[in-house]
């Protein structure tokens, strides 16, 4: 079967809300797409449509993020703190809680139409951990789900060890899916100390440079987890 092709974007370091709203424009994009085929012929198929992937990748500035299941009590600072410590805040409507995105984290942002794929939420969100499982396995570390809590842990059965080193949180609208992940890479982990990440209090948050107790290039973790991507979802990039 001919791979699906994605448009890739890096966007470098960019501030949160930018992301946001270039991540909705383009969902947006392809929703009027669908909208208008099925209104012209409600038996369409929407293999056939000629609808884009997207796949942006990029490096926030520091922000916590809170998703529309997600509770305030979980921010540990008030608005005031916030600003003294130069960290943005936003609600979100994605799923999940809150969680952190900062510098040396790759953060990506699948827009894609799921009805091209599958249409199985729970497939994409196990596709989306697999390709990082297989990227930090390049480094040696044994990357795990957790019954019940999507993103990619280690040691995640052991009690007082469990710790996420990538999260994973959503949307998705007529199966056209934005917002994604962040993997920690070489992250300034003390972030998280002001929040309690994803709402899970007894278990903590980690990086790659913290497992292997060094920093390792940025630029091969973004390259090594693209060619992750492609593998699991079977698809190839272009720019």
């Amino acid at each position: 079967m001919e791979k699906q092709q994605v448009i890739f974007k890096d966007l470098g370091i960019i501030d949160y809300k930018s992301a946001w709203d270039l991540q909705e424009k383009l969902l947006l994009e392809t929703v009027e797409i669908k909208s208008a085929a099925r209104k012209a012929d409600p038996g369409y198929n929407p293999i056939l449509l000629h609808t884009s992937h997207k796949f942006l990748l990029c490096e926030h500035l520091p922000v916590f993020t809170l998703g529309k299941s997600g509770s305030m009590n979980n921010i540990h600072l008030s608005e005031n703190e916030l600003k003294a410590k130069g960290i943005t805040f936003f609600k979100t409507n994605r799923g999940g809680d809150i969680t952190f995105h900062g510098l040396q984290q790759v953060v990506g942002y699948p827009i894609f139409d799921l009805e091209k794929f599958y249409t199985d939420i729970g497939k994409y969100l196990r596709n989306i951990e697999e390709a990082i499982i297989l990227t930090i396995a390049e480094y040696g570390l044994n990357g795990e789900r957790s019954p019940g809590e999507t993103g990619v842990w280690i040691d995640p059965a052991v009690p007082g060890r469990a710790r996420k080193i990538a999260a994973i949180g959503v949307r998705c609208s007529r199966w056209v899916t934005m917002h994604g992940f962040a993997l920690n890479v070489n992250t300034d982990l003390d972030y998280f100390n002001y929040i309690i990440p994803c709402g899970i209090a007894d278990k903590t948050v980690t990086s790659i440079a913290k497992e292997l107790g060094s920093e390792v290039d940025y630029e091969v973790v973004k390259s090594r987890l693209k060619n992750n991507f492609e593998k699991v979802f079977a698809i190839s990039f272009q720019s």
